[in-house]
């Protein structure tokens, strides 16, 4: 009987190549991810030692670290970065390596990229030259960060000389409290067992609320596994794994799908298999987290205060706080909700993906006055979400559209349906079609809908939650009428087509609470 083995010695040991004396192991590389900072000087040796890129097919070149934020088609300002986006992209014509270029619709974060293009796979093994190439794992992937030299190495022999490395298990089971996300799971793991508690390790995360997390969630887990000292995170590919892959440009198409997917059910862990380690924690114990100090593991719940030094049994640890505290210019004891913020930057491989900005959108929506502005209490107080769909269908000149259309979109991330141009014959359509959960109405439309038969304005209405109307006011009878009607709340706006939101009426959709109202200030 075959001895149980883990998602890492299951890929491990498939793509072991040779085992010397001393315990090195030379492991063969499926996927390489090259970008501008660490391959130039491997280039450089490949061509003074006249080599070629021995699997030009499986590397995969995106220009990454020095891209500028501003317009792209003015160039690049900075000198140094200007050369070395130049240099990869001459190298990667030189070598036939595809490139990703940075004005190329499909360039990004590296390590979102190899996802989003199906360039990572479950069971495969894959490199980069940058410490967060963890973020793969999320997908069963063992992939790992490599210097430059080793860039060299796997360019030109599509291997690479590894020690070997042990299991470690983190289990997280049930259900995370609401606004708690893959950050803060992971920086609960990192502060439970240390920047240097995975040191030697391979990670694997497993229990409920691993496998309840989305894979943009699990990538941001398996990324900040480097900060907890281990070689690279896994979490093992299920059903939400072959879904995000499935029709991705470069993941198997037609029956070389259907076989990848059967070799992927095999990749999970064995019952029984064993782990050097194993750590557990209970979903229901995190909440939010915040970092303290200079380090990933100076981190406390947003229910907690700052610790003094002299919390520490271990001296070096009693150093590092002391000089963590000087320099974020902090006080033990100071509550965390009490620290005032000063910047907020959402960005990076950990926390670049769309439902980081998303969320980080909803958070600042929530903290921004809602009797200020209607774009924000549509958000918050009404409880927009990106799982909303928004039918617009007036003009963009309006200051009503651009309070409770655009701005909750770009707030929310929710889906926006503009219509090109108002038709009140193909309204109808429009709700059929689009299935929207809010429509912004005027009056002519909810008198057209109260004068059709109930059987045709029925159509579409079934996924309304409310409806807005603006412009001018409507009569009382003609409000009630329509509420009792449809049975969905419609929301009255006063004042808006010129000079912006003065006033709103009436109630709330179901489930929501809407703000407190007073008058302007005059």
């Amino acid at each position: 009987m075959t001895k149980p083995r883990t998602l890492f010695d299951k890929i491990w040991e498939s793509h072991l190549v040779n085992v010397q004396d001393d315990g090195t192991c030379l492991i063969y590389i499926d996927r390489h991810l090259i970008h501008e900072v660490t391959s130039p000087q491997a280039f450089e040796g490949l061509r003074a030692a006249g080599r070629k890129v021995r699997r030009s097919d499986l590397t995969l070149a995106v220009a990454d670290h020095n891209v500028p934020t501003t317009d792209r088609s003015q160039g690049i300002d900075d000198e140094d970065s200007r050369i070395q986006i130049e240099a990869l992209t001459k190298n990667c014509a030189e070598f036939g390596v595809e490139l990703f270029d940075m004005n190329d619709i499909r360039q990004g974060i590296v390590h979102i990229i190899g996802p989003e293009q199906g360039f990572t796979l479950p069971g495969t093994t894959l490199v980069c030259g940058d410490s967060h190439t963890a973020t793969h794992g999320a997908f069963g992937s063992l992939a790992f960060g490599i210097g430059t030299t080793e860039v060299e190495h796997v360019l030109a022999t599509q291997t690479l000389l590894q020690m070997p490395l042990k299991n470690m298990r983190i289990t997280v089971d049930g259900d995370l409290p609401t606004g708690v996300v893959a950050k803060d799971l992971i920086l609960a793991v990192i502060g439970e067992i240390g920047t240097a508690g995975g040191t030697g390790y391979v990670i694997e995360y497993a229990g409920s609320a691993v496998e309840d997390l989305s894979m943009e969630g699990r990538m941001t887990v398996c990324n900040m596994t480097i900060e907890a000292g281990a070689r690279a995170g896994l979490v093992a590919p299920d059903e939400k794994t072959y879904q995000y892959l499935m029709g991705r440009p470069k993941s198997p198409k037609g029956g070389a799908w259907e076989q990848a997917v059967e070799f992927w059910k095999t990749l999970p862990s064995d019952p029984g298999a064993a782990y050097e380690k194993e750590v557990t924690l209970k979903a229901a114990d995190i909440a939010p987290q915040v970092t303290w100090g200079t380090s990933p593991e100076d981190v406390v719940p947003i229910t907690g205060s700052v610790p003094a030094p002299d919390d520490f049994d271990d001296p070096a640890k009693r150093k590092s706080t002391k000089m963590a505290l000087e320099y974020m210019d902090l006080k033990p004891g100071t509550p965390m909700t009490e620290i005032p913020v000063d910047y907020v930057f959402v960005g990076a491989c950990t926390n670049g993906r769309i439902e980081d900005i998303r969320a980080a959108s909803r958070t600042v929506a929530a903290l921004v006055d809602t009797e200020m502005s209607l774009h924000v209490t549509y958000c918050a107080g009404w409880g927009l979400t990106e799982a909303d769909r928004v039918l617009e269908y007036r003009s963009f000149s309006w200051s009503s559209s651009h309070q409770i259309c655009l701005n909750p979109t770009l707030c929310a991330g929710d889906t926006l349906i503009f219509a090109a141009k108002y038709s009140q014959s193909r309204f109808f359509d429009w709700l059929r079609d689009y299935r929207p959960t809010v429509v912004v109405g005027i009056p002519t439309v909810v008198s057209m809908l109260l004068n059709r038969p109930r059987d045709e304005a029925d159509a579409g209405f079934g996924s309304l939650r409310f409806m807005s109307c603006s412009t001018s006011p409507l009569l009382g009878d003609q409000h009630r009428e329509f509420e009792d009607r449809y049975g969905i709340k419609l929301i009255q706006h006063y004042g808006m087509s010129e000079g912006g939101t003065v006033g709103r009426t009436r109630s709330a959709p179901p489930s929501a609470s809407p703000p407190t109202s007073r008058p302007p200030k005059a």
